[in-house]
């Protein structure tokens, strides 16, 4: 299913690469800005949805900057959409059906990202929903690198480029990574940080839960180097060797940022660059992931 590109025309592929990216940099955006909101306290600044008061869309005046702060969100959410219809009208305009699918995948996800943006309001920050609003952006920024990566390559079945003993390591490692992901997620909504003063928390031990995090990233580190050791050793596609080594260095970056967060008492700033390391570590799980396969064919630009 294709239809002629031409050159500079809304078809043309690299417009599709342009907004593959900008998809994936707004879904990490909506992750910092939303860790923002939770890390200030401003998770109830607009008290209602989808109104911020129950008069009016927007703060007014006499409302104060968790209110602006928590607006500012949402009006990240609009700036998702807008990419989300863009990329998806582009790759409709290109005809790729597995592109077609992947972009609609990214569109689904900022209604259902509202609903549950709404829920999390309409409960006042119930743990448990925004831990489930943080994961969904995660799988986003999942789907915006499989976007990318598709660019490269064709529809046919996927030829794997690894053997099945590094593949079931790299799906380990992946499947490790998800969970650290998720107790981090745990992690912060039995601490200080759930987003607002009266906020409810989980009801679980942070200090427990914290180690129990160290532990998931402790093993998926060794999974990583396992990794990267191994696919050099088994003369792996170069693309896949780098995936990896990308990894790790996310992973060691998100490991000292952690610690010193956490010994310095969770400062505002560092538990924002964690979020980011959060977001970057989903994309370079996923990154790994994609690159030990390959599809015959590419897009043409």
């Amino acid at each position: 299913m294709r239809v002629p590109t031409k050159a500079g025309g809304l078809s043309n592929p690299a417009w599709l690469r342009r907004l593959g990216w900008a998809s994936l940099a707004v879904n990490i955006l909506i992750v910092v800005s939303g860790g923002v909101v939770r890390l200030t306290g401003s998770g109830l600044g607009c008290p209602t949805w989808p109104r911020c008061t129950e008069e009016s869309f927007t703060p007014h005046g006499e409302m104060d900057v968790h209110a602006a702060i928590e607006f500012g969100n949402r009006l990240v959410t609009f700036l998702i959409a807008a990419v989300a219809i863009a990329t998806f009208v582009v790759a409709w305009r290109h005809g790729r059906r597995s592109l077609i699918l992947l972009a609609l995948v990214l569109a689904l996800g900022v209604p259902a990202q509202a609903v549950i943006g709404g829920i999390s309001v309409l409960t006042d920050l119930n743990p448990w929903v925004v831990a489930l609003h943080l994961l969904v952006s995660m799988a986003m920024i999942g789907v915006a690198v499989v976007f990318l990566r598709r660019m490269d390559e064709g529809d046919e079945a996927p030829v794997w480029n690894v053997a099945s003993p590094l593949r079931t390591l790299v799906w380990l490692t992946f499947g490790v990574g998800w969970i650290a992901l998720y107790v981090g997620t745990m992690v912060t909504g039995s601490g200080p940080h759930a987003g607002d003063a009266d906020a409810p928390r989980n009801g679980l031990d942070p200090e427990s839960l914290s180690q129990l995090h160290t532990d998931f990233v402790m093993v998926l580190l060794g999974l990583t180097i396992g990794c990267v050791l191994a696919l050099r050793a088994a003369g792996a596609p170069v693309p896949a060797q780098h995936a990896a080594i990308v990894l790790l260095g996310v992973e060691l970056a998100q490991g000292l940022i952690g610690f010193t967060q956490y010994f310095s008492g969770l400062p505002i700033g560092l538990v924002t660059l964690h979020l980011f390391g959060a977001a970057v570590t989903s994309a370079a799980l996923t990154w790994l992931l994609v690159a030990i396969r390959e599809r015959p064919g590419k897009l043409s630009e």
